[in-house]
């Protein structure tokens, strides 16, 4: 049965927007799209559902969230910094295994449900604790790209093998799910385990993503074994003195390593020169950036707009509950919009759409209203042609409907 949403305006993302426009959908797949008249010419058997003074955009992508920390509060900053942070969930995580699996269970289901109340039909996941989130996520609604965490440094090297085998994992990828690789960061990975996951995910057409040049601290850490997070270490985690130095830090390791020749997404990427920037223009890694995270920590201003200029491709994400208020994709886009006014407001857009489906590797299925991708969808009132950017200026704009594989879940 073929379906006919109209709305006032309709946002492909990769063609202008359409007034009075519409699309037309079936069994999970856009069909056509254009403008509602002739939408309905073509297409007479197709019910028509109407949005009235709607703006229709293709269904959000969140590409970099953890959705088992959907349950934490991020309150207050740490005043000791971002290694102050990681002790947090490091203590989180050091929970009885059925209370964690309890805790998981409870958080992901949470933070499901914020997704798609925000208008968000497709995560990318970090996941370390993938043989709960899995089973979990499926058979859910919301389209997910787990990515199964890895750490593996100082006396954990020898458990590379075995995080890596858990981390991809198949038994629970299904039409919804898709299993991907995460080499956590620069201060967890050693470089030689770095390109072992590399290679799994070049052998297998598995999608990569990595925390990069998050802290400044990963600098000094890297290059002099030193700082804030070789002190959370020498705390708290196993330590040797086999771990390798990389004086030229976190930027330049990775792409020693080749992570910039496979289209791995780079979560946060905070810290970043002129020479490191060319280097990320010209490799195919997209990088995530992350404005309530990035502004609860204070870092110094992200170079977003420069890497845009540059071709690199930037999207925007949550990161989890534990760094930010909630999971409301939209407010993430708000924020930059108050950061850059001059910034056009499709551009904003393309960052949760287009781009995001690109950083997840599923842009050939998301991310723009186009016959044959998915028909997943959200709607936003509506009450002018600069609806884009005034979505972005009203705080109080919610989604007033969304859409996944044709089944409305909002």
């Amino acid at each position: 049965m073929k379906t006919l949403l109209a709305a006032a305006w309709v946002a492909p993302m990769d063609s202008p927007i359409i007034r009075d426009g519409g699309v037309v959908h079936a069994e999970g797949k856009i069909i056509a799209a254009g403008p509602v008249k002739a939408l309905k010419r073509s297409y007479p058997e197709a019910i028509v559902e109407h949005l009235g003074q709607a703006l229709l955009l293709p269904g959000l992508v969140n590409p970099h969230t953890h959705l088992e920390l959907s349950d934490c509060v991020s309150g207050a900053p740490p005043t000791a910094g971002f290694a102050e942070w990681l002790v947090r969930m490091l203590q989180r995580g050091a929970a009885a295994p059925e209370e964690i699996t309890g805790t998981v269970t409870r958080a992901v289901g949470l933070g499901a449900a914020q997704c798609m109340g925000f208008g968000v039909t497709t995560v990318g996941d970090i996941s370390r604790w993938v043989d709960v989130t899995r089973p979990l996520l499926r058979n859910a609604p919301l389209r997910v790209v787990s990515y199964g965490e890895v750490t593996a440094m100082g006396q954990r090297r020898a458990l590379l093998d075995e995080r890596i085998s858990l981390a991809i994992d198949q038994r629970h990828a299904g039409e919804r799910l898709r299993i991907g690789l995460t080499p956590h960061a620069p201060y967890s990975v050693e470089a030689p385990a770095y390109e072992s996951c590399l290679r799994v995910a070049r052998e297998r057409n598995l999608p990569l993503a990595t925390h990069l040049s998050e802290s400044a601290d990963e600098r000094e850490f890297l290059a002099e074994h030193g700082g804030p997070l070789r002190g959370m270490w020498d705390r708290h985690l196993p330590w040797d003195e086999q771990v390798p130095r990389h004086p030229d830090g976190p930027i330049a390791m990775a792409g020693a390593i080749g992570l910039f020749d496979y289209p791995t997404l780079l979560a946060h990427v905070n810290y970043c020169d002129d020479n490191e920037m060319a280097l990320l223009a010209r490799g195919r890694a997209s990088v995530v950036y992350c404005p309530r995270t990035h502004h609860y920590f204070g870092h110094r201003p992200h170079r977003w707009r420069e890497m845009l200029a540059a071709g690199i491709n930037v999207a925007v994400g949550t990161d989890s509950c534990a760094s930010s208020p909630d999971l409301n994709l939209v407010d993430d886009l708000r924020l930059l919009h108050e950061i850059a006014p001059d910034v056009p407001a499709e551009t904003l857009w393309e960052t949760a759409t287009i781009r995001a489906a690109r950083a997840v590797q599923m842009h050939d299925a998301l991310g723009t209203i186009a016959p044959g991708k998915h028909a997943d969808f959200v709607a936003f009132t509506a009450a002018s042609d600069n609806a884009l950017t005034t979505i972005l200026e009203d705080k109080s704009q919610r989604p007033t409907a969304a859409w996944i594989a044709s089944t409305r879940v909002l």
